[in-house]
């Protein structure tokens, strides 16, 4: 039995798989975030018992063979020696360094933190916030001893062991061409006195054995650190050869493709992220949009989840002359552009319009803005999917046409904790002893073709959507206006169906 452990923001779960891949059982129990305005926070001891839990549940008393951890990147998880908190951990979303990113994209230090990484700054990653913290809570520094990721820490109090994997690394102090930290791209952001609290790099994962203080979990079992969730969700999904791409259809859309060198030349935007090989690179485009966008839409028609296939079949492709953008993260856009100003919009609107014709303009710029991000990401090969999206059945044949492609829907459950042991199993390789047939791992669970007569017309409509943008990103030059606050539907969550709806 082998489990993989999945540190999300605002979920813990553990899964337990079979040699075969299949899933013997899982266990999950949520955790919370705290703060106040732009400042996101985790308390470590919340999340490293929600740990304890999950592993101590889904073994049902059986022992594993191996712990696999993925979860959450970014943000700053300060913790001493022994791994504990000296502080609140930072979370990925938190936006106090904000201004100082701004800062930075001024004055050209962000442009030459990409030429040097191959990955943009932004408030929640790692160094905006080390510097962030140098400037207002040195002694917050002075007293850590590791300043890590949440799923490093999780690994260091389970077996002692300091580290992290190259993905987590990647963002933003890792040279791809060293593979190591550089000094160069420490010092452009101020922090390069504080280099000392940065974890070493695995080469491939980093591993420890466990201490034997969990129940389930025998002193010496092996345990893994990474990679993080969004480039073990591709492994999990079969995604590793140049060219193959996955998409996540989630609260934001998560658009990875695998290419063999980064692109520091191009424009600087997404991440480049490290793997265990040299010759391998995960190019992540994660755009703020998603089923976000859909769960605005839906509130503001009083419409549910379960309607979104009907309203689908009731619009006819393009919805009547209804087209949109989908861009409604009051932080703008980050993918496949830099857009903090951006701002989503209808139009061709006239009292014909139903509330079918503004879910499917909704749902298919959703799809239009994955397309875009997977085009300038390079995909060329396959696409597998996975997410709470995918569970429309009807969306996900959108998906198909829009871009093009047949759909590999990823075998769940989780797709990221799957990943995790599987590259946990490479780095270990005949230490464990099993031979596990990886192609059998992430066999689809589904494979949705497009039909030709949806490409066709999606091609023409992806053109015309292409040109929307443009036209869109040469009116979001300032400050978007304040809009005073007022009620509103609040829009309902993503609901699982009754039953699959992807057989």
């Amino acid at each position: 039995m082998f489990v993989g452990l999945d540190m999300g923001t605002s979920i813990v779960k553990a899964v337990a798989f079979a040699e075969d891949g299949s899933a013997l059982g899982s266990h999950s129990t949520p955790i919370s975030l705290g703060g106040s305005g732009d400042h996101v926070e985790q308390d470590v001891e919340e999340v490293v018992g929600a740990a304890r839990e999950v592993l101590a549940a889904v073994g049902e008393g059986r022992a594993p063979a191996l712990v696999a951890i993925t979860g959450q990147g970014d943000g700053l998880w300060l913790v001493d020696a022994a791994g504990r908190a000296v502080r609140p951990a930072l979370s990925w979303m938190d936006g106090r360094a904000g201004a100082l990113v701004a800062e930075w994209m001024a004055d050209g230090t962000a442009e030459l933190m990409y030429r040097r990484t191959g990955n943009v700054l932004f408030p929640g990653s790692p160094g905006p916030l080390l510097a962030w913290l140098d400037r207002h809570e040195p002694r917050s520094l002075d007293a850590a001893a590791t300043a890590a990721c949440c799923k490093d820490v999780v690994q260091l109090r389970l077996t002692g062991e300091r580290g992290t994997d190259l993905s987590d690394a990647s963002v933003p102090f890792l040279d791809p061409r060293t593979r190591a930290y550089s000094p160069e791209a420490l010092d452009a952001l101020g922090v390069g006195h504080r280099a000392g609290l940065l974890p070493p790099i695995a080469a491939t994962l980093p591993a420890g054995r466990a201490r034997g203080e969990l129940p389930g979990l025998p002193e010496g079992t092996p345990v893994t650190s990474g990679p993080y969730d969004l480039p073990a969700s591709a492994i999990g999904a079969g995604v590793t050869e140049p060219g193959d791409g996955l998409l996540i259809v989630g609260t934001t859309l998560a658009c990875q493709v695998v290419v063999e060198s980064v692109a520091f030349d191009a424009d600087p935007v997404g991440f480049h992220l490290a793997t265990a090989r040299p010759d391998r690179h995960m190019r992540a485009l994660p755009a703020m949009t998603g089923t976000v966008a859909l769960d605005w839409v839906l509130g503001i028609t009083g419409a549910s989840h379960a309607q979104v296939s009907g309203m689908l079949a009731e619009s006819p492709r393009g919805a009547r002359g209804v087209a949109a953008l989908p861009y409604l993260s009051p932080s703008g856009e980050r993918a496949p552009f830099v857009a903090p100003f951006a701002r989503a919009e209808f139009t061709g609107l006239d009292l014909r319009a139903s509330r079918a014709d503004l879910v499917r303009a909704m749902c298919e710029a959703i799809a239009f803005a994955a397309r875009h991000c997977l085009e300038a990401a390079g995909l060329t090969g396959g696409l597998a999917v996975c997410g709470g999206g995918v569970r429309s059945l009807a969306w996900l044949r959108l998906f198909a046409d829009v871009l093009g492609r047949p759909l590999r829907v990823a075998r769940g459950p989780e797709p990221g904790a799957r990943g995790a042991v599987l590259a946990a199993i490479a780095a270990r390789g005949g230490e464990l002893g099993h031979g596990v047939d990886t192609a059998a791992w992430t066999a689809p669970e589904a494979v949705v073709e497009p039909d030709p007569a949806g490409v066709a017309f999606y091609a023409q409509a992806y053109a015309e959507y292409l040109s929307r943008v443009a036209a869109a990103r040469a009116r979001w030059r300032g400050p978007a206006p304040t809009l005073p606050p007022r009620s509103a539907p609040a829009p309902q969550p993503l609901r699982p169906p009754a039953k699959p709806l992807i057989t």
